[in-house]
């Protein structure tokens, strides 16, 4: 076998060199590196036909270019590449010594771990599960005593094993540390960019790149600066917009909270059951005291179950009255432009399509507010990355990894999400079935959409308990997740498990400042789409349910009829205006009935009764295609352009709630179909884009759709039998 090149890394003290001495012996020699005072040190290693060149590194704590030596090492390991590296770590200080190897990690080189001085770590009453850390970590673990040889001849066996690839090396491109939300998105974004160009491809890895460049590493921003300029000036914008957002938001830098991610990531690994120790821990930081009660086996759930229900009862509770307030405004805006403007296409357009429309959907902009607010608390403070780390352990049960988690909550596991950012996140999962089985159950999740729909139907038809049913909602949308989860990794993606690793970031106090910005940024995203997507098509919708409009026999009938009105009462009388109404509010009801909404709405009945929906809700239903918000918007407009009953009035929540066609029963049936039918059109093309082919963005909307109707027609059928 001819010669490989070793290198050895690891943290100051933690034994390397004693390592580097045990294997080469005498046969070593020291110099320094071209142009710094850094030593380096080069020794052989030959043991039963195994020959080798071993580098001894360095010692540094991390690859960040902050001294000459992190700088040496960094280097020598992306320009030389090494067949092998061993990262050296010391047993008895497993949290401080693992920040490197996340970095090695994310450097996606051929790496093994040895443990070293497992037998400190012993005397110090701390036994390690190598096998499990090996596990968590994805990479080869041994345990070692470098000093008296102990399990060195197994790490250098299985280094020349990985070296002559009779054992295949770890796959580092699918590990990917999550640095929350904000820096998350920004790194998708750089990292595209950055493949695009295949910019430094045969040196780093993409995302290691836009990592360094978030993280102001100035030396790594020089060599993309000299390989292409004008990408250098884009990603460096990319970096300064998120470093301004988080020191706005977290009052902190992106380094500092990348280091407070990855430190995360090691306490989730440790936290695994790897160390178990045989005496009281009498110092432990504040984090972890908060987290043996909110993590608890027994009793985190019970809190979180708590935490989530109290979100709902402040939410429902303190937007009560300005979700009123904002439903008269536009109550009065609508009654003002009627009263502005002649009978007409435009003055329909205005007060149907636009106000009762997208009226309809600001409607619940308070609401949306404080629901984000309180999510902007949690995420802030670190609590959501506890709630997944407790969330793997039934996650497993259902065949998914433990990172599926925070792709559920992106997608409003908690409340208020979106499955776009959803369907991206399961970008860090490791097996392509888990990740195929999350991406496509993630939009099962009560996004920001499906609020104003939830909002709306729990607020007219069980006011008494609306945070209870809201609660009650939030947990079977969980609930369905991961039982069709489990369906799909019991028949079309078979396949078994993969380790999973949380994030536990250390608690923080949320700044105000940070809660307002999280808060009005997705409020801002809802009011916007509110006024130009689902304006929009709010807009087409009221033409599709305005023409072709009746035909002239059937506005001639109306004509007479007001015309009888007016011979038979006094003109203005309350008997005459009741009259009129009432022949207005039926021609408007036959006109939606036989426009081109209306028509499809109808002709979907011969389906939809089953479910207890009539047309008008059919309507609702194709326009959700597009954007579930849009259910509300038309709704609106389908019900203030069918308007049968003269008496009804109010916000849409009042007259459904007065519609003989609408029940308790039919409410629950609607509530169910739109909470699990088809993703929106934004989030079928995301699916299409991120599982590479449409048939499986086909295939979400068909068996998603599907199973929402049968359960909507199950729960109708077995409630009309039981006599609700």
């Amino acid at each position: 076998m001819s010669k490989i090149t070793l290198a050895l890394t690891g943290n100051p003290n933690a034994g390397k060199t004693t390592l580097f001495n045990a294997l080469t012996g005498a046969r070593q020699h020291v110099g320094n590196y071209p142009g710094v005072t850094v030593e380096r040190k080069e020794g052989a290693y030959e043991k039963d036909g195994f020959e080798a060149v071993i580098v001894d590194l360095p010692g540094t704590y991390s690859l960040t270019a902050y001294s000459e030596e992190e700088v040496v090492a960094r280097n020598f390991l992306a320009n030389e590449k090494p067949a092998v590296v061993i990262n050296i770590v010391d047993a008895a200080n497993l949290e401080r010594n693992l920040y490197l190897t996340c970095q090695l990690l994310e450097l996606k080189i051929p790496l093994i771990v040895a443990l070293n001085m497992v037998d400190v770590a012993k005397d110090r009453g701390m036994d390690i599960d190598v096998e499990k850390l090996s596990l968590f970590l994805g990479v080869p673990v041994f345990p070692i005593v470098a000093r008296s040889g102990r399990g060195v001849d197994d790490l250098m066996l299985a280094a020349g094993d990985m070296a002559a690839g009779r054992i295949a090396p770890p796959d580092m491109g699918k590990l990917k540390i999550s640095y929350g939300d904000d820096i998350d998105q920004t790194l998708l974004s750089m990292t595209d960019m950055i493949r695009e160009r295949n910019l430094l491809d045969k040196k780093y890895p993409s995302r290691w790149i836009a990592v360094k460049i978030v993280e102001n590493d100035e030396i790594l921003i020089q060599e993309v600066r000299a390989a292409d300029s004008d990408l250098a000036d884009r990603l460096l914008q990319e970096a300064e917009k998120v470093a301004d957002h988080l020191l706005k938001t977290f009052d902190t830098y992106p380094e500092a909270l990348i280091a407070d991610h990855r430190y995360g990531f090691i306490k989730g690994i440790l936290k695994r059951g790897i160390i178990t120790h045989h005496y009281d821990e009498n110092r432990l930081y504040t984090s972890d005291h908060i987290d043996k009660v909110l993590t608890n086996r027994f009793a985190g759930p019970l809190i979180m179950l708590a935490v989530l229900f109290s979100i709902y009862q402040i939410t429902f509770s303190l937007s009560a009255l300005p979700v009123t307030g904002v439903e008269t405004v536009f109550n009065w805006l609508a009654a003002a432009v009627d009263g502005l403007l002649a009978d007409g296409p435009l003055k329909s357009m205005l007060i149907s399509g636009v106000i009762n429309g997208v009226g309809g959907v600001l409607g619940f902009v308070p609401l949306i507010m404080l629901m984000f607010f309180c999510i902007a608390i949690l995420e802030d403070s670190g609590y959501l990355a506890r709630v997944a780390f407790m969330m793997d352990r039934i996650f497993r049960v259902f065949g998914l990894h433990g990172s599926s988690v925070m792709a559920f909550i992106v997608s409003g596991g908690i409340a208020g999400g979106c499955a776009v950012p959803g369907v991206m996140a399961t970008r860090t999962l490791r097996s392509p079935k888990e990740r195929m089985a999350t991406l496509l159950t993630v939009p099962f999740m009560n996004c920001g959409a499906k609020l104003p729909i939830l909002a709306l139907l729990i607020g007219a038809f069980f006011a008494r308990h609306k945070a209870l049913y809201m609660f009650a909602f939030t947990i079977l949308s969980w609930i369905i997740a991961l039982v069709a989860a489990k369906v799909l990794r019991m028949t079309v993606l078979r396949g078994t498990p993969t380790p999973f690793v949380m994030e536990l970031p250390p608690y923080r106090f949320p700044t105000f400042k940070g809660l307002m910005i999280h808060t009005w940024e997705r409020s801002w995203q809802y009011i916007k789409k509110a006024g130009t997507v689902i304006l929009m098509i709010s807009i087409i919708l009221w033409a599709m349910m305005t023409y072709p409009g009746l035909n002239p026999e059937q506005k001639a009938s109306f004509m007479k009829e007001r015309a009888r009105v007016a011979a038979l009462y006094e003109p203005g009388s309350k008997v005459s205006e009741k009259r009129l109404l009432a022949i207005d509010n039926r021609e408007k009801a036959l006109t939606l009935q036989n426009s081109i909404a209306g028509k499809i709405g109808v002709a979907m009945e011969k389906v939809t009764w089953l479910s207890g929906f009539e047309w008008r809700t059919n309507i609702a239903l194709l326009g959700g295609f597009a954007a579930k918000e849009v259910v509300v918007s038309t709704l609106g407009t389908a019900y203030s352009m069918g308007e049968t009953d003269p008496e009804a009035s109010g916000s849409l929540g009042v007259r459904l709630a007065r519609d003989p066609a609408w029940s308790p029963l039919v409410a629950l049936s609607a509530l169910l179909f739109m909470m699990f039918y088809a993703p929106c059109f934004v989030t079928v093309v995301c699916i299409a884009r991120e599982s590479g082919s449409w048939n499986w963005a086909l295939f979400s909307v068909l068996y998603s759709t599907t199973f929402a109707f049968i359960l909507s027609t199950v729960v109708f059928q077995v409630g009309r039998l039981l006599g609700f």
